[in-house]
């Protein structure tokens, strides 16, 4: 065998081997549906070692009813589950066969396994919805007036009022229907403002 060729399956076979994200497609609105199912085959079908979590990408969305901030989750990717694995012909064909599951994005189809998603887009989706281990580092402090770029309040401006490093969320108190009112915003979503 050519080392060049020894090399490519020694690289299929480490990304068997390593623990990836995936995204797969199901029915729109049964994603929460999908990912209990996946859980419940995780334990029954004994893969544990191969699927590890399964994630319905969702963030809490302000919606202002009748004058009040009502929190809701909101799902980012309808229709989406993600689900961190490792890309054997068993997982794969658990995860293919679960009902609900219409199939994995980044497949050509025809027996081919699918792409994963790259670590830095994962991390990204990870942080906004709190759950990431890396922590960001900010240029902000408890006074700063910052700008909040994502989300319903995007564009608006405020004053921090208080960070929380652990969840990375920082209260911006923001002008609302003329009141100053605290509005919980994930670090990645603020910009400090310079003068």
């Amino acid at each position: 065998m050519s080392e060049n060729r020894e090399q490519a399956v020694n690289d299929i076979l480490d990304d068997e081997h390593q623990k990836r994200w995936y995204v797969v497609n199901t029915y729109a609105g049964h994603e929460n549906r999908v990912k209990e199912n996946l859980e419940r085959r995780v334990e029954s079908m004994g893969i544990q070692d191969y699927l590890f979590r399964v994630l319905v990408a969702e963030e809490p969305e302000i919606e202002i009813k009748n004058g009040k901030q009502v929190e809701k989750m909101k799902n980012m990717f309808p229709g989406y589950v993600f689900v961190e694995m490792r890309m054997t012909d068993e997982a794969w064909y658990v995860v293919r066969n679960t009902p609900g599951v219409t199939g994995f994005i980044g497949s050509s189809g025809g027996g081919a396994k699918p792409f994963p998603v790259s670590p830095d887009e994962m991390e990204s989706i990870l942080r906004r919805m709190g759950q990431s281990d890396k922590k960001v580092v900010v240029d902000f402090a408890v006074g700063d007036t910052v700008r909040i770029l994502n989300g319903p309040f995007s564009g608006m401006e405020g004053r921090i009022s208080s960070m929380n490093d652990q969840t990375q969320i920082a209260s911006v108190m923001t002008l609302l229907f003329g009141r100053e009112t605290p509005t919980d915003i994930n670090y990645n979503d603020l910009q400090k403002v310079t003068d």
